[in-house]
């Protein structure tokens, strides 16, 4: 049934154009509109139909959305209601407010118009290949819909919940990356100012992260309680407290040696504990 579907896609940006060039095969046809005329092109080469205006994309069944902002999202959805049929499917791939999702689910629900939330994460290279993840917020309905289009350019969807629960899993994903970012920013200052080649550095970063996972790795619980002897994780937590708490001494040590304030570095020696779910007890004796 899925086959039958006719697939649309608006805004054919850096993120949108690969996702929407890995639907040009899709038995029941792909429509497509962009402001930018020259976007759309490189589509209409591959097969994919041109609407001249969004009003026009709403003759299809699943239409995803990838504009820039909030405001956009809302304008777009708005002109696709106008003219949508009943059971037609409008999926919101921009990362937006936490509320506007729902919000939209619910204006449109009398209509029979089904909004989902499914930001996704990787870039246009993992676009490209098929491999994005998407975190998709929906009804049962839509989502037994999307996740065969879905699955055409993402190698991971994971339903995160009701309409607006993508974004809000999506907008933690993103929080851990850019306070990554921040926290790579502080390594540099400090291994920069004991002498180290940053470009090195960043070279055993990435070969390490690689293999371990980076923080993803410690993201394994239903929840952040902390956690019983008896938890599979807990005397690895335990271990990955001690290392952490030694290693992160010496670099605030590192750090006073040669004038660099390191933030983030005391946050982590003061809270990972508890984060992990292993915090120390009036028993228990920092390593």
């Amino acid at each position: 049934m899925s086959d039958d579907l006719k697939l649309g896609y608006i805004g054919l940006g850096n993120q949108g154009a690969p996702m929407a060039k890995r639907l040009v095969e899709w038995p029941g046809g792909l429509v497509v509109f962009d402001v930018r005329t020259e976007a759309m092109t490189a589509l209409a080469e591959l097969g994919a139909s041109l609407a001249d205006s969004v009003a026009d994309v709403a003759q299809a069944d699943v239409i995803s959305v990838t504009v820039l902002n909030d405001d956009q999202v809302r304008d777009v959805v708005g002109q696709l209601a106008e003219h949508a049929k009943p059971g037609t499917v409008i999926a919101i791939h921009s990362t937006i407010e936490p509320d506007t999702a729902s919000e939209l689910a619910d204006e449109l629900h009398s209509k029979g118009i089904h909004i989902v939330d499914a930001p996704v994460s990787g870039g246009a290279g993992a676009a490209d290949k098929g491999e994005l993840a998407v975190m998709v917020g929906a009804d049962d309905e839509a989502y037994d819909k999307v996740k065969p289009v879905f699955k055409q350019w993402a190698s991971l969807v994971v339903r995160a919940g009701a309409p607006g629960a993508g974004t809000r899993m999506k907008i933690a994903r993103n929080m851990l990356t850019f306070i990554g970012f921040t926290a790579a920013c502080e390594a540099s200052r400090l291994a920069e100012a004991a002498g180290i080649d940053l470009q090195k550095l960043g070279r055993v970063v990435r070969h390490s992260d690689a293999q371990s996972g980076g923080p993803g790795a410690i993201m394994v619980r239903d929840d952040t309680k902390p956690l019983q002897p008896d938890h599979f994780v807990h005397d690895m937590f335990v271990h990955t407290r001690g290392l952490a708490e030694k290693d992160l001494k010496l670099a605030l040590g590192l750090g006073e040696a040669n004038g660099v304030e390191l933030p983030l570095a005391e946050i982590a020696l003061r809270d990972l504990a508890a984060g992990l779910g292993v915090p120390h007890t009036s028993s228990t004796t920092k390593e």
